[in-house]
């Protein structure tokens, strides 16, 4: 529609050029009453009804658009039939229509421009007066291969959207299994936390950090009597019990956090941004939660667990600091059970 009001200023310029500075066999009246005034009024408003239905939401407003084009080649036709070549101005809706890749448009579009001829040849004189032999075999000729060649436009361009349309849901599927096939490589089917290889790859990029001035925090959680647990309920209460405290750790460490069941009923967690008081007062949470969750699978038992919890000191390698959280951790055990035992010196 903005091309349309193009081609009408450009039109009401070149017709008032044409009078103003080339000879012209009009009155300066019927000029600007006949030729100037009346077509440039009845296209712009031909325009603006389609532009009100397009605003409006109407379903005929992509019809509407064609007849408004079909309109406008008819007016310039009228108005300037003295120019040869002005009749292919009824190819231009037709290849405008093959834009929305729809068969059924660039046809209806051909059927305007058709009635619209054989208008302009029954009742405008000066169309006919104009119009030759050959023009009235080659026009309509023009505007059928017009639709042809846009029809064929139209099949390839949707064959073309087709493949890649094809193309882009087979990416699409694959970047999907690609995800899941990482999820799945990356966390513990059981506890939905990151697995052991994954720890270990958070771990080295955390002892990066560490180096450069953002120390963390190291716990290591191991369920307490959990070979009895197994022994007594069976194994499938024991996934039960390794998935629901996979749960509970989840669900209380932050998002900067990572957490990954270690191997077995052993879980390992990194804690950033925190003070060493920090992270001991949530390993400490985590701990009192889980020792207070009845289970019905063990006739309301609870699980409890023990915990190691260290810091990272500049200097400390990777190893040295999982040994001694892994200590801390089995202190906790020889003492009892179901507590947190932490390095609090580092901090």
């Amino acid at each position: 529609m903005q091309i349309y009001w193009l081609v009408i200023a450009f039109h009401f310029i070149a017709q008032l050029g044409s009078f103003l500075f080339l000879p012209y066999d009009r009155t300066a009246y019927d000029f600007y009453l006949n030729v100037l005034l009346y077509p440039t009024l009845l296209m712009g408003a031909v325009v603006a009804v389609t532009q009100v239905m397009d605003y409006s939401g109407s379903k005929y407003s992509i019809l509407s658009l064609f007849l408004a084009g079909t309109v406008i080649a008819m007016m310039i036709i009228h108005l300037n039939m003295d120019i040869r070549i002005i009749g292919a101005l009824m190819l231009l809706p037709i290849f405008a229509s093959a834009i929305f890749y729809r068969l059924d448009l660039t046809w209806y579009t051909f059927a305007l421009q058709a009635i619209a001829f054989f208008v302009l040849y029954r009742w405008d004189y000066w169309f006919k007066f104009f119009l030759s032999s050959f023009d009235l075999i080659a026009i309509p000729l023009f505007l059928v291969m017009g639709t042809l060649i846009a029809s064929i436009i139209i099949i390839n361009g949707r064959e073309l959207v087709s493949d890649l349309e094809t193309t882009l849901t087979a990416k699409q599927d694959l970047l999907i299994e690609n995800a899941i096939i990482r999820k799945l490589s990356t966390t513990d089917a059981l506890t939905d936390l990151y697995n052991h290889i994954s720890f270990h790859e958070f771990y080295d990029k955390a002892m990066e950090y560490g180096d450069q001035g953002a120390p963390f925090h190291l716990a290591l959680i191991d369920i307490d009597n959990f070979k009895m647990i197994n022994d007594k309920y069976g194994h499938r209460t024991g996934d039960i019990i390794l998935a629901r405290v996979g749960k509970v750790i989840r669900e209380m460490i932050s998002p900067a956090d990572i957490a990954a069941r270690y191997g077995g009923e052993e879980f390992a967690i990194l804690l950033f941004e925190k003070t060493f008081e920090e992270a001991a007062e949530l390993t400490e949470k985590i701990r009192l939660r889980l020792s207070d969750t009845p289970h019905e699978e063990m006739a309301g038992g609870v699980v409890t667990v023990s915990i190691g919890l260290g810091s990272y000191a500049k200097g400390t390698s990777k190893e040295k600091l999982f040994e001694e959280v892994d200590a801390l951790l089995y202190t906790a055990k020889r003492s009892g059970k179901n507590k947190l035992m932490a390095l609090a010196h580092q901090v």
